[in-house]
């Protein structure tokens, strides 16, 4: 475990921050993770995303949480707060991204524990999300007593093709 970091919520998102979320998400894609980019992914597309994310964060549609190391952002995780309004209890858990540099040292765990308390700020009681069905993800949400829903197979495209199927969880918070 790697005691050089701690996850934490922003409430906004800075050019310099989202330019070292632009190099996580590049570095996770790059990588072959299916999270919802192809690659090659291009720098402009990734600064577009988190440009997009923190217009979220700013109207409070969005909560992100991030971890930096000595060389800056090396990990995120996002819930989405806007869902339809007879969801109001509800959020889903998304992009959960790792630096290749530092994963295998309990960054994601640490993130999914800070998701999960700014939701409960948030004053949400249910997440949802969805991992590559096998993926390191799916094992990590497992392992931190999330309630497997079942497979979708064809569900997205790995980022050079393929399809890979999608595993549904959901973590009733209430319930802890």
């Amino acid at each position: 475990m790697n005691a050089s970091w701690s996850p934490r919520r922003v409430h906004t998102l800075d050019d310099t921050q989202i330019d070292g979320l632009a190099d996580v998400l590049i570095d996770c894609v790059e990588g072959d993770a299916s999270v919802s980019f192809m690659h090659p992914l291009t720098r402009e597309r990734a600064l577009v995303f988190w440009r997009r994310v923190a217009q979220g964060v700013a109207a409070g549609e969005r909560a992100v949480v991030i971890a930096e190391d000595a060389r800056g952002i090396c990990g995120t995780v996002q819930l989405v707060l806007d869902l339809p309004e007879n969801q109001p209890h509800r959020a889903d858990l998304t992009k959960m991204l790792v630096h290749r540099r530092a994963r295998r040292r309990g960054l994601g765990a640490a993130l999914l524990r800070a998701a999960e308390a700014a939701a409960r700020e948030c004053g949400r009681s249910l997440l949802v999300l969805d991992a590559v069905t096998g993926g390191d993800g799916a094992r990590l949400y497992a392992r931190h007593g999330w309630v497997r829903v079942g497979d979708i197979p064809g569900y997205a495209l790995m980022p050079r093709g393929g399809l890979c199927s999608t595993t549904v969880f959901y973590r009733d918070l209430a319930a802890d």
